[in-house]
């Protein structure tokens, strides 16, 4: 089962609320040319990098229902991550158009394929980020944490200029209040219709799935939480680890302000740290509701 926080704990504010930038952190980097235009993504380094490290990395995925949102959204987690010793990347993809009509709603293809590719580029230049290929993140909110779990669960909707010999999959996911379900009920299936299995991560469950921490909202009218437990079930009965946080009273998109982006960093901090990527507690304080 999920579990389920009622929170209201006396303690010390430590982040500013997470409000996608305009210009991301980090050094911009070209991951690749598509449909003519440039797609980049913002490596943000620890203090006292070297390219000869063999650090865990993380690669963020913005939300915005596949059309809209900012690669900078997640700045202030790969800042703190970074200041753990994590390399992270921040990820700019192409978007659909909002387009309303049935008829001409259009599945995520392009977005997946860019997901798949910035994975791809981040590994196959770890040695030049100072990156462990092996521990190597996927994260995303919403839309974004769709386009994480795609990468990590999900074959397929790999762009054909790719070099399919490097793994775009993810050694472990931290997903924030995730479209996981697109099959019937679940979200965007309008977009991907009958083909929901090709995009879908709660219908690819599989025992090589990677390590998973998933948040959510008690009230988020988009993801409703039992689509978050059954997801949690099925990946456990494949023998695969998923931890599930659902913060009470809570909408789509809390984890955007404090309190809730510093307690959710604080559980995935935590999360990297079970897995030995990290070292010691978080360094920082949780918040007073």
């Amino acid at each position: 089962m999920t579990r389920q926080f009622l929170l209201g704990l006396t303690l010390i504010p430590c982040l500013a609320g997470a409000g996608p930038a305009e210009t991301p952190a980090g050094e911009p980097f070209v991951y690749k040319t598509a449909e003519g235009r440039k797609l980049r993504l913002w490596v943000v380094k620890p203090e006292g990098w070297k390219a000869s490290d063999h650090r865990p990395g993380a690669v963020f995925f913005h939300g915005g229902g596949w059309t809209g949102g900012r690669p900078g959204q997640f700045d202030t987690q790969a800042r703190y991550l970074a200041t753990r010793g994590m390399v992270c990347a921040l990820v700019e993809y192409r978007l659909l158009s909002k387009e309303n009509s049935e008829k001409e709603a259009t599945p995520p293809v392009a977005c997946c394929q860019d997901a798949k590719s910035a994975m791809r580029w981040v590994r196959s230049h770890a040695g030049e980020l100072g990156i462990d290929p092996a521990r190597i993140a996927a994260g995303g909110g919403s839309a974004g944490g769709h386009l994480a779990a795609f990468t990590g669960m999900v074959e397929g909707q790999d762009d054909p200029a790719d070099d399919a010999s490097v793994s775009a999959r993810p050694d472990a996911l931290i997903l924030f209040n995730p479209v996981i379900d697109n099959g019937p009920g679940g979200w965007g299936i309008g977009r991907v219709r009958d083909r929901y299995k090709e995009f879908s991560p709660a219908h690819n469950v599989s025992k090589d799935d990677p390590p998973t921490i998933v948040f959510l909202g008690s009230k988020d009218r988009l993801i409703p939480v039992k689509t978050l437990e059954d997801f949690q079930t099925n990946m456990r009965k494949e023998g695969v680890r998923c931890e599930a946080f659902v913060y009470a009273d809570q909408s789509h998109g809390f984890f955007n302000k404090d309190p809730w982006t510093t307690k959710t960093l604080i559980e995935a901090d935590r999360f990297l740290e079970s897995l030995g990527w990290l070292s010691g507690p978080p360094t920082l304080k949780d918040l007073k509701k």
